[in-house]
């Protein structure tokens, strides 16, 4: 904690306020956690901390405020950076999470409800390899699973090991799972310090992570989808359109298609289409697997880079 504590940062920023049919809403703060990783002042932080604010400064552990500039940022890793001129008053160094194992000590350091900061809490590494469902098509996977407490605050902030060494980037809490009155306590989640050096790496070089790009306009099918339009399979991703020019339409790739494999991985629940598609990089070619009418097919594509990232 004295080794990484004086290099944790509450980030504080401005939602600007918006116009809707009820009238004009004024401004929101919002504010996290966040660490330095390098003396040039870049700070790591959750996507979801900074994500549409302004205004963004950060406040040192010894109370010091300054202003900070967003590098970049990436909703599907939540992971973005930030940069503060000047000195710093501490770096921390991330750790091999690779290396993890459950029982080990955790230590989690950030600004629970943006007030209390440099709260430090402690727990161990309950599991690792975790997968979070964050939409119907795109899982977190890989995260670190902690019973050390995090609280709406602490995003952002360092799960540290006890040799002092980041070995995560405290990213959500799961308070139940939806469905009844149960209640959770003690699940938190952090991304692996080895995404978040590789993510991180590519903000700081280019602005943006180099996703793979197919070209394509995809629905993800469901059991219920199936169902209702006498679809040949369960799982897969619909294509709607195809982008001319595009990789997808170099491939021969058409409106109707249903991609069920890429490489060597099948589409399914577990396997969401987003999650496989970016287990490649952008340049690299592979094959897709697809249903054409009553055809299965197979097409090599080499992966464009996302054009808007």
């Amino acid at each position: 904690v004295e080794k990484v504590g004086p290099a944790v940062v509450t980030v504080v920023g401005t939602i600007p306020g918006q116009n809707s049919v009820f009238g004009h809403t004024g401004d929101s703060p919002v504010s996290g956690s966040g660490v330095i990783i390098t003396e040039q002042g870049y700070i790591l932080t959750n996507q979801h901390v900074v994500e549409d604010a302004r205004d963004i400064y950060v406040i040192f552990a010894d109370g010091e405020e300054k202003a900070a500039e967003l590098i970049g940022g990436d909703v599907f890793s939540d992971i973005a950076v930030l940069k503060v001129e000047g000195g710093m008053p501490a770096i921390a160094s991330l750790g091999n999470s690779d290396s993890l194992k459950p029982g080990e000590t955790a230590i989690a350091i950030g600004s629970p409800l943006g007030d209390f900061k440099n709260t430090v809490t402690v727990g161990v590494i309950s599991a690792i390899g975790r997968s979070i469902d964050i939409s119907q098509n795109y899982q977190m996977e890989g995260l670190i699973q902690t019973d050390a407490a995090i609280n709406q605050g602490n995003s952002g902030g360092p799960l540290v090991n006890i040799a002092g060494e980041v070995i995560g980037i405290n990213t959500l809490i799961v308070r139940g799972n939806g469905y009844g009155s149960a209640v959770a306590e003690g699940l938190g989640f952090s991304i692996p310090a080895n995404t978040v050096r590789a993510i991180s790496q590519q903000l700081i070089e280019k602005g943006y992570v180099a996703y793979p790009y197919l070209g394509i306009r995809w629905q993800w099918i469901t059991p219920n989808i199936a169902y209702r339009y006498g679809l040949p399979v369960e799982s897969g991703a619909y294509i709607s359109n195809v982008e001319t020019g595009s990789p997808a339409a170099l491939a021969g790739l058409l409106a109707g298609d249903i991609i069920t494999q890429i490489g060597d991985q099948s589409l399914d629940d577990d396997h969401p289409f987003i999650n496989v598609l970016y287990d490649f990089s952008a340049g690299e070619t592979t094959t897709l697997e697809l249903i054409r009418g009553q055809d299965i097919l197979s097409f090599e594509i080499t992966l464009g880079e996302h054009p808007n990232p």
